[in-house]
């Protein structure tokens, strides 16, 4: 069984942040150059909230709001749900799906160390799966000794 610290040890980038006072236009702008569907908001160390993909069309786009003069902590969601790097991968979807999320900040004595999204669960665990469906084919064709 996987562990989120599993995923972000292969991860390349470093997680993208943007301060609360920040424009809806500058967020998406920093999210389209990093090809990423969230950005956390923060105040220094401390996160205030995250501001993603879903939130732009549902508080933007919906409300008719101009992404140019709407700040971010205006339209971000404030609540957080977020992991420690040991929790399973299998946990974690099972947090997604029930939060009805695609993001998971992970944080580590209280300071942020990555984020995963449902993507790279998904990833992980069919990977995963492909390994070990291989093993077992070469062991059933007797590829390895018994």
């Amino acid at each position: 069984m996987g562990q989120i610290a599993e995923i972000l040890a292969r991860q390349k980038n470093q997680v993208q942040t943007i301060e609360p006072g920040t424009t809806v236009f500058d967020a998406v702008r920093k999210m389209v150059e990093h090809n990423i569907g969230s950005i956390l908001v923060a105040d220094g160390d401390d996160i205030r909230g995250i501001f993603t993909e879903r939130d732009y069309l549902r508080r933007i786009v919906l409300e008719n709001r101009t992404s140019k003069t709407t700040r971010v902590d205006e339209v971000m969601t404030p609540k957080l749900v977020c992991v420690d790097p040991d929790r399973s991968v299998e946990d974690c979807l099972a947090i997604i799906t029930q939060e009805r999320i695609r993001h998971l900040p992970v944080m580590e004595q209280g300071r942020l160390v990555g984020i995963v999204s449902i993507g790279d669960l998904v990833k992980f665990l069919s990977k995963e799966r492909a390994i070990e469906i291989r093993y077992l084919t070469d062991y059933i064709s007797g590829k390895y000794p018994g």
